[in-house]
């Protein structure tokens, strides 16, 4: 008679293999991709992260289960080692053929397409990964149709203020409850409102121009090196990132504050839009993240930022006469009392404002 022989379990021997078997691949991965690392800086901090949080929860949850049982999580992470191992040895050949052949921004581009395609099968885990590795997901960020419509209709508000009296408190009572006049010009009516759980407020800005044609107001925004000729804050500004299929721009904004503060830089997106059947011409911005503009000791970067301008003319786009709405709320991070942060606020917009109406008049005598 033959003994038993006593069998380990099947998925005991599995879990050992594929762990031995992963182990090994990981470490060779790693190693024979270091050195394409050093070639591609934009791919290396990202994904060591990546791996190394796999490696170190995989030998923590080892160390605690002991060498008898194997948790979930080591099996998983000793998975994700051999299969990320390949995947970066092979992510980094591609990167380094296509640093050869292509440009950096063509690269990006590329680079946004692929995890666009892999965001729409596998959203969570594109916007995971994503954010690990540093790549900049036009499809989370962009300013959405819905935003843009939503600003449209937000103009009824300015057709009705429009037709009121001068009286302020009645104006503003049909904007929307909660906005409190803070200046009257003019040219222009400011309105304030507190941001709900924040120290901070909205404003809303109504004008009117007619000396000045809506579509040179509207592209005296748009055009950020006029902007740096006109406009003295300017300290940076530039285009970082396009979406070819919206149109949407990344721009990097620095500017100088009042003293004693430092200098603040703003990353935002924005999107624009001119609706001829509505006779509509719309520009949204918003503060997002970007891999390309990492935050520096030179500036502080503002994180809370929006602004929205909806412009109607009287008569065309390319005739004198307009009347336009503005939204604007940030967060400036001031250490100054909240009636401070106001009233500078108040008091810069106007100039702004001002600023901005002179320098497209000049663009236009320019033409």
């Amino acid at each position: 008679m033959f003994h038993s022989v006593p069998r380990r379990p099947i998925c005991e021997i599995g879990v050992n293999a594929a762990r031995l078997h992963g182990s090994r691949s990981f470490r060779r991965a790693v190693e024979e991709g270091t050195g394409r690392l050093e070639r591609a800086p934009w791919l290396d901090r990202g994904m060591g992260l990546l791996l190394s949080w796999l490696q170190r929860a995989g030998v923590g949850e080892a160390a605690r289960s002991g060498p008898k049982r194997k948790g979930l999580l080591s099996i998983f992470a000793d998975h994700c080692s051999f299969v990320t191992g390949q995947r970066l040895r092979r992510a980094c050949q591609i990167g380094e053929l296509y640093s050869g052949l292509y440009s950096e921004r063509t690269r990006w581009t590329l680079v946004g397409n692929m995890w666009r395609r892999f965001q729409g099968k596998h959203a969570p885990a594109g916007r995971l990964v994503a954010a690990v590795v540093g790549v900049f997901v036009w499809e989370n960020e962009k300013i959405q149709d819905e935003e843009i419509r939503r600003c449209g209709l937000e103009l009824q508000a300015l057709e009705a203020a429009k037709n009121l009296s001068t009286s302020s408190g009645s104006a503003a009572a049909q904007l929307e409850p909660g906005w409190e006049i803070v200046m009257e010009k003019k040219d222009f009516r400011v309105w304030k409102r507190p941001i709900p759980n924040s120290h901070l407020y909205e404003y809303r800005v109504l004008g009117s121009y007619n000396d000045v044609t809506p579509r040179q107001f509207f592209n005296v925004q748009l055009d950020t090196e006029y902007r740096k000729k006109w406009d003295s804050l300017v300290i940076k500004l530039e285009v970082v990132d396009r979406d070819v299929n919206t149109g949407s721009e990344v721009v990097h904004w620095a500017t100088h504050f009042p003293y004693p503060m430092y200098s603040r830089d703003y990353v935002y997106v924005r999107r624009y839009n001119v609706d001829v059947e509505n006779n509509l011409m719309i520009l949204v911005s918003r503060a997002v993240q970007h891999p390309r503009v990492p935050e520096t000791q030179d500036f502080v970067r503002v994180h809370s930022y929006q602004s929205k301008m909806v412009i109607r003319p009287h008569k065309s786009f390319d005739e004198n006469g307009f009347d336009y709405l503005l939204t604007y709320s940030d967060n400036p991070q001031t250490v100054f009392p909240r009636y401070c942060v106001s009233w500078m606020v108040s008091s810069g917009m106007p100039d702004f404002l001002e600023k901005l109406h002179a320098a497209a008049l000049k663009g236009q005598e320019l033409g």
